[in-house]
């Protein structure tokens, strides 16, 4: 008995990790530029036709925020969002959702989904290929900004008079 319980906490946990994963692939995918979805997909999509199953179509999300990051929450706006989820041949289905308007980067970014999806060989050539580049470039992209923001940074102080003592 001890040995199914063990076997199925293993099982739930494999599961967790691959969810993990793939939410992980997916974010880089809704973050990359078009450009370099684009280019990338021409590297590894070898040629794959790709069938539209809805969208991509463009909506609107209520975005919502919090005073402090820790307050009531309270609804900040609406943010443009664009979806789609698309077929390869081999019929797995990805789904995308990006920020903006972009119709192709959504179109892409599930594209890449499917493909993470489609079996362990093509899940580590996309990790490897594509996942990570994506990320370093998001990383790079946000030093870059970190930097700037820094170099524009003004540190107010006053100094103390000598006919207030």
């Amino acid at each position: 008995m001890a040995e199914k319980s063990a076997s199925g906490e293993a099982r739930e946990q494999a599961n967790e990790q691959h969810i993990e994963a793939r939410r992980r692939a997916v974010s880089a995918f809704a973050q990359a530029e078009t450009d370099m979805l684009a280019r990338l997909w021409e590297e590894v999509g070898e040629g794959r036709p790709i069938a539209a199953v809805r969208g991509p179509e463009v909506g609107l999300v209520m975005v919502r925020g919090r005073v402090g990051g820790g307050g009531a929450p309270f609804n900040l706006g609406e943010a443009s969002v664009t979806r789609a989820s698309v077929r390869l041949g081999e019929g797995t289905v990805g789904h995308a959702m990006t920020l903006g308007r972009d119709l192709e980067r959504a179109r892409l970014a599930a594209s890449f989904d499917a493909l993470w999806q489609l079996d362990a060989a093509h899940r580590d050539m996309v990790e490897s290929r594509v996942v990570l580049p994506i990320e370093a470039a998001i990383a790079e992209a946000e030093t870059k900004a970190r930097e700037e923001t820094e170099a524009t940074r003004v540190d107010f102080f006053t100094m103390a008079r000598g006919e207030d003592e």
